[in-house]
């Protein structure tokens, strides 16, 4: 079975919708992975509205990861369970699209994502527009299989510098090669936004632990990812230093800063906010 539609696409029936205004849908965890991130969750929430914008511009122009002003980490996910996603479209025109989204399970909110702003590009630079339209259509009529993602290759953050309660840098070697680049993108693989940001997450939660949380029985928890920003696109086999600092200290929350370069440029940068919560 190929990867495409399968490694990273994170959308199984597409529910209702107005191209280029609305859409809701679903995705079903798939009960065999180990994990599915509130990174990848935001990941489907954008892919859903991808499809609408997408098939607003018939197909010949998608979005692409850029910035996103707020993401509000609420609840997790457990596999198995199945994610309602919805999307609306703020504004869209051949250069650049904004919206928002959200998704829940069983009810219960999991992520909210506001102010999403996204560069128009030329869908045949990163994939088949046909091959595009003909899963749109799968997806808006008896939709797909559960079950065509399996768990994400290990990615190692080897940390080299560290002050302990104040900041971290980390290294991080992107793949040469990964079954996700046959989704993302097909014709020019592009290291995913979302798993740059999950990254980011874990750095920050690594430096927070280095402070003790207001009761013994509570760990310090992302909870809002704020100021996204992603300023190129990363290639298969790039390298890549993380480093987070820590900017504001309160009793019950505290507000890391991550910034991602390449070659000593800056490609990327989040806020990542993070409060006490029950182990």
């Amino acid at each position: 079975m190929s990867p495409h539609f399968q490694a990273f696409s994170f959308v199984d029936h597409i529910d209702s919708g107005q191209p280029g205004v609305d859409i809701t849908g679903r995705y079903t965890v798939p009960a065999a992975v180990s994990e599915f991130s509130a990174s990848l969750v935001a990941e489907a929430v954008g892919q859903l509205a991808a499809w609408s914008i997408m098939s607003a511009k018939s197909f010949a122009r998608r979005p692409l990861a850029g910035i996103a002003g707020r993401i509000e980490l609420l609840a997790g996910v457990r596999p198995g369970q199945i994610l309602d996603l919805a999307a609306e479209i703020e504004s869209l025109d051949d250069v650049a699209v904004v919206y928002r989204g959200a998704a829940s399970a069983d009810g219960i909110p999991v992520i909210r994502l506001y102010h999403c702003i996204g560069p128009m590009m030329a869908s045949e630079q990163f994939d088949d527009p046909l091959a595009l339209q003909e899963r749109f259509e799968l997806l808006s009529g008896s939709g797909t299989a559960v079950g065509g993602f399996s768990d994400l290759p290990y990615f190692l953050l080897e940390v080299r510098r560290h002050v302990h309660g104040q900041s971290l840098v980390a290294d991080f070697q992107v793949p040469d090669e990964a079954p996700f680049f046959m989704d993302h993108f097909p014709r020019r693989p592009v290291f995913p936004g979302s798993l740059l940001m999950n990254q980011s997450l874990d750095l920050a939660e690594l430096l927070a632990a280095d402070i003790p949380a207001p009761a013994l029985d509570e760990k310090w928890v992302a909870t809002r990812v704020e100021d996204v920003k992603l300023r190129t696109f990363i290639p298969p086999g790039e390298s890549l230093e993380l480093e987070a600092q820590l900017t504001e200290l309160e009793e019950y929350a505290l507000t890391v800063v991550v910034e991602t370069r390449r070659t000593g440029r800056i490609t990327g940068s989040a806020q990542i906010s993070l409060s006490s919560r029950r182990r």
